[in-house]
């Protein structure tokens, strides 16, 4: 099978007949191609009078050699296949904590493997996570256990379902089918942005959830980590907690897949003296356009087209203060969500369902923090000003889970004009400026970058656009230090894996890193 890329294809290709495309493009005979499948799809916006869709395409044909020399933009393409390591069947069971992406897919390759994981999750299973989190929103009562940080599927399955990643591994192709395999669609395995949306997300992670389950494995909802023992220099006993007391398990391999936002997590390490680093993160605000605006922005007359889905954007400025303003987690036709876990502590991130078709596209947008800007070199510090800036925001919005917001006019003191933003997030909102709650240096970085990036997409820094704080949870301010065996430098053991160990920045590089855990407790289970 050869792949054939850069094919341009206009909006209104006919993509049901994919054979027929790759005749028609490559000028290749249609009796010659055998098979013909469309490996990648992204649009191509770059200029708004002429918007088109660019291609690959896997070919499978007679004289594929000749092909290969004839054709532009074509190499050979080969499918490893992902293979999982049998483990004895009278082996000690492994656990893992956390059941978000990392969790997920550390979870079903031990199980594939026989291991019969333990998977321990201190939120609860999606549809009761779902009713908590509705809740939340309706009334704005949190469950500091149960909420949109912590419960089945992490904190991705209320975000976008963003499956975009820029490492390269071998096992994201089969983490992508895994997602199809549970209910994703099948377009993720070739748009070149793929997505889930959160209301598909809640049936994938609770059919990958039954598939651990069908070979084995065992995951334990409300069950918060709460200790260990160690023996020699070695893990041997996990304690949890659940509404009927404290409970251990024996074992002598744990994955620690937590989460950024388990911050209970990190100073329990912190208090038994383990090796943590700090690690740079950002923070800052959501801002909120019209969707059809967005869509304006960067399709220009070719928006609203049946072939075209709302339009996202990625921006990075980098500024004369020597920070950088970018967006992140962008979220078209999707909403600001409250996304807090502890109380008296705000924060905010952004949600989109399959169709991407609410009224307003929201993303993040963010301050690099470096460990250069923290007052102190605690391996904590970052966790710190998170908190800080959280609780600030939390009174800034009237202490009652209302999210603190403002207009980029009031912002940057220019005139209100054109149609008002209504804010998306939920229970509700409060005016109040970003200075009461976001560190100088951000609001800096705010007031000069946000122009700029309207110079990039025109109208982006639209004085209607609101701006909803605070966004502090992108990424988690500590990593806990491991050795090329990812293995804890202050435990054997003990594998810190994904995002909230400071490894991971998304859904498909936590759930590689789950993956990769789970190799290697695999090999510690089978080398015994």
């Amino acid at each position: 099978m050869i792949r054939v890329g850069n094919i341009r294809v206009p909006l209104d290709a006919d993509f049901s007949d994919i054979a027929g495309i790759a005749s028609k493009k490559l000028k290749i005979p249609r009796d010659k191609i055998k098979k013909a499948v469309l490996s990648k799809k992204s649009v191509d916006a770059r200029k708004k009078s002429d918007v088109h869709f660019i291609i690959s395409v896997d070919i499978e044909a007679k004289n594929e050699d000749k092909l290969l020399k004839i054709l532009k933009n074509a190499s050979a393409v080969k499918h490893e296949k992902y293979e999982v390591k049998f483990v004895p069947i009278d082996s000690e069971r492994p656990v893992i904590v956390g059941f978000g992406p990392a969790g997920m897919f550390a979870a079903l390759v031990l199980a594939m493997s026989g291991a019969r994981p333990i998977v321990l999750e201190r939120g609860g299973d999606v549809d009761s996570r779902c009713a908590a989190v509705d809740e939340f929103r309706s009334t704005g009562r949190l469950d500091t256990e149960n909420n949109i940080q912590f419960g089945e599927g992490g904190a991705g399955t209320f975000s976008d379902g963003k499956l975009t990643t820029g490492i390269k591994d071998r096992r994201i192709s089969w983490i992508l089918r895994k997602f199809v395999e549970f209910g994703a669609p099948d377009e993720i395995l070739y748009l070149a942005k793929p997505h889930i949306g959160t209301d598909k997300l809640r049936l994938v992670v609770k059919q990958l959830r039954e598939r651990v389950i069908s070979l084995g494995g065992e995951v334990r909802f409300g069950a918060r980590f709460c200790g260990f023992t160690e023996k020699n220099g070695h893990i041997s006993v996990v304690q949890y907690k659940d509404r009927n007391g404290v409970h251990s398990i024996d074992t002598s391999n744990v994955i620690l897949a937590t989460g950024h936002s388990a911050r209970d997590v990190f100073e329990m390490l912190y208090k038994k003296n383990y090796d943590l680093s700090q690690k740079n993160f950002a923070v800052g605000v959501r801002i909120e356009h019209p969707r059809k605006f967005i869509d304006k922005a960067m399709y220009g007359g070719f928006a609203g087209h049946p072939a075209l889905k709302a339009a996202d954007y990625k921006l990075a400025i980098h500024l004369p203060n020597g920070k950088t303003l970018y967006t992140f987690c962008m979220c078209p036709g999707g909403e600001v969500v409250a996304a807090s876990s502890e109380s008296g502590r705000l924060a905010v991130n952004g949600m989109s369902c399959f169709a991407r078709d609410a009224q307003n596209s929201n993303s993040a947008l963010l301050v690099n923090v470096d460990t250069s800007d923290l007052e102190s070199d605690h391996p904590l510090a970052g966790m710190f000003l998170q908190r800080d800036i959280e609780e600030k925001a939390f009174r800034a919005g009237g202490s009652d889970y209302s999210a603190p917001v403002m207009t980029v006019g009031e912002l940057l003191g220019t005139s209100d004009e054109g149609d008002s933003v209504e804010p998306s997030y939920r229970p509700g909102v409060k005016k109040a400026h970003v200075s009461e709650y976001l560190p100088g240096f951000v609001c800096d970085t705010l007031k000069l970058g946000i122009p700029e990036m309207g110079k990039k997409i025109k109208g982006f820094d639209s004085p209607s656009a609101v701006l909803t704080g605070v966004e502090s949870r992108s990424s988690s301010p500590v990593r806990i230090n491991r050795g090329e065996d990812l293995q804890s430098l202050s435990l054997k053991g003990l594998f810190p894996c994904g995002e909230g160990a400071g490894y991971a920045g998304g859904i498909v590089s936590a759930a590689v890193d789950g993956m990769k855990c789970a190799e290697c407790v695999i090999d510690e289970i089978i080398g015994k």
